[in-house]
């Protein structure tokens, strides 16, 4: 018997040196969660069930509060803290409602009172344990599955990037299906970027008006309705027509899916959401070639477009399922003047650089389209400073840190424009590799961007976007500059490790720009602002493939060739060295903690 009563007083030490730990640990968690939790979690207001007997400010709850049934599915429990010592203290009186700044947004859900430490300090011996509770739709989903909107956006985006180059391989196969000449199937081609110019600064207005998801949805539908049709295209002008539908669905697909990842992520998870974001989209570039040589060389390529039918179908039903609906309550009016002039402005300064590249344009030509495209954007200008909600509202341009992302990402995505155009043409043009042994080392920058992907938010938290920018824009240089030098006798592993470290670099810096951008930018403006940001984007991606192929064909024509040789795709390298340079004082005057709420980094002020 005493040996019993032995063992049970070991088993109660044991089991309260427990219970002192587990409290002790509660104790630390409460003080984090009352630092953090005006900046990280907006609480749901109202009364405490009466099945818990308390009160918001720490008494009873008196018989006529009402409250929901507990427990309840709807609803998830979050714990506050509270002493309750042998003596009982003074009641804590509650102090002013502090209001959250994530979703809901303000005024959606008024915050309880703020709670003070408990009376009889945190390390009493006994705490009871209040339950708040939230609405699992207001905070709990977005902080959860951050990473799976993340993933759905980025495989829309996908679609999209591997849809554009995978074509390319496919135009001399198609041309002979409807009996034309391959330089006519060029028009394929511009009639998609032209719906993208057109449309894209529609995106985040359209958004606004009928909800982000919703319109997420019906982007995914009509690219692979167009798909579907460019598929069943038995004519030129059929697939161009199919193609600018398809456009028209991917114009909406990525700033509306930005959108979505702006509202229902937390700024402290921006950063590793946008490194998610960003690899499919640097991926579906480099995979596009091999891949549209191995659809062409063992099905049809009429199988380029069909793919996207069930990548767009799991896009479809993931969205339905994930993504919840985030939209603006007060849209305003839509800018149609806006929409009709700048469409005009974009379709032809992007029709103008994509055929002058391809030198199909007279100078005649060339003059008049882009005439109409700048007259076309300085009356938008003009009408533009008249309009309170123009359709591209260049007022974001005072925000500093949006400013200076525009300006320093446009120059780096003229890098990332002229990459992969010049990088597979360099492998079987210049060293003479097949399609597919191209396709494979060309692979290796989308394996570095890939691998980025969880290294971004420790760098960014280390360094801060303005340092990050400043050296990864010289070290990404230095990487282009390099490919200037490469040559058929190099070894086959350098090739591989050089490509994966400017596929790292160059993803790195996309991730910083992208997250920095909308640092200092209000709720009510992400919508504009998507839009705006995505059309420069898509403008500076199709200027890096013009300026490419004008520094080559330069460089060909000037030594007095008929056909390009390694040192002129060397010439063509080191002109896009130079812009991408010009990055790195742009981002020089980037505040040093901008964004620090985003990445953790602290540093003096400037």
């Amino acid at each position: 018997m005493l040996i019993h009563l032995h063992f049970l007083v070991i088993l109660v030490r044991i089991l309260g040196n427990a219970a002192l730990k587990k409290s002790k640990d509660l104790a630390r968690r409460y003080q984090d969660f009352v630092k953090t939790r005006n900046k990280t979690l907006p609480w749901a207001s109202g009364p405490v069930p009466p099945d818990l007997g308390l009160h918001p400010s720490g008494g009873k709850a008196p018989a006529s509060a009402p409250g929901p049934p507990f427990p309840s599915a709807a609803f998830s429990g979050q714990i506050a803290l509270h002493s309750w010592g042998r003596k009982k203290g003074p009641k804590a009186p509650p102090l002013a409602a502090s209001p959250g700044n994530l979703l809901p947004r303000p005024g959606d859900l008024p915050s309880p009172p703020v709670l003070p430490p408990p009376p009889g300090g945190l390390n009493s011996p006994l705490f009871c344990l209040r339950f708040r509770l939230l609405p699992l739709s207001a905070v709990s989903a977005p902080r959860a599955n951050y990473r799976i909107t993340a993933l759905i956006v980025a495989s829309a985006l996908f679609m999209e990037q591997m849809d554009a180059t995978v074509l390319a391989t496919a135009l001399p196969t198609m041309a002979a299906t409807f009996g034309v000449s391959p330089l006519h199937m060029s028009v394929a081609l511009t009639a998609y970027l032209i719906s993208l110019a057109v449309f894209i600064p529609a995106s985040g207005k359209v958004a606004d008006r009928f909800g982000a998801r919703n319109v997420f949805r019906v982007a995914i539908v009509i690219f692979v309705l167009g798909s579907i049709l460019c598929g069943r295209a038995d004519s030129l002008p059929f697939l161009v027509g199919a193609r600018f539908l398809q456009g028209m669905g991917g114009a909406m697909m990525m700033p509306v899916g930005r959108l979505v990842l702006l509202r229902t992520t937390a700024r402290e998870d921006f950063v590793s959401a946008m490194a998610w974001l960003m690899v499919p989209g640097l991926v579906g570039p480099v995979l596009g070639p091999p891949l549209g040589g191995f659809i062409v060389t063992y099905w049809s390529w009429r199988w380029i477009f069909y793919i996207n039918v069930p990548i767009g179908l799991l896009g479809l039903y993931l969205a339905t399922r994930y993504i919840g609906e985030v939209r603006e309550e007060n849209p305003g009016p839509f800018d149609g003047v806006g929409f009709v002039l700048s469409g005009i402005a974009l379709a032809c300064l992007m029709f103008g650089l994509e055929l002058a590249s391809r030198g199909v344009l007279s100078l005649t030509a060339m003059v008049m389209v882009f005439g109409l495209g700048l007259t076309c954007a300085a009356l938008y200008f003009r009408h533009a400073r008249r309009t309170p909600a123009p359709i591209l509202d260049f007022s974001l341009m005072a925000v500093p840190t949006f400013r200076l992302s525009v300006l320093g990402g446009s120059l780096a995505r003229v890098t990332a424009g002229a990459t992969p155009f010049l990088l597979p043409m360099l492998m079987q043009v210049g060293f003479g590799l097949s399609a597919a042994k191209s396709g494979l080392i060309t692979f290796a920058g989308a394996a570095g961007a890939m691998a980025m992907k969880a290294s971004a938010t420790p760098i960014l938290r280390r360094f801060g976007f303005r340092n990050t920018l400043i050296w990864n824009s010289v070290v990404s240089s230095a990487c282009i500059a390099l490919y200037a030098t490469l040559r058929p006798s190099w070894p086959e592993w350098s090739l591989y490790a050089l490509l994966f470290c400017g596929g790292f670099f160059q993803s790195l810096i996309f991730t910083a720009y992208n997250s920095v951008a909308y640092a200092d930018l209000p709720p009510s403006r992400m919508s504009a602002a998507t839009s705006f940001y995505t059309t420069f984007q898509q403008l500076m991606l199709s200027m890096g493939i013009c300026l490419s192929a004008a520094a080559l064909h330069a460089s060909v024509v000037l030594s007095g060739r008929q056909h390009a040789l390694v040192g002129d795709f060397s010439v063509a390298f080191l002109t896009v060295t130079a812009i991408s340079l010009l990055a790195a004082p742009v981002c020089a005057r980037i505040p040093k903690n901008a964004g620090s709420d985003m990445t953790g980094y602290q540093d003096a002020p400037d």
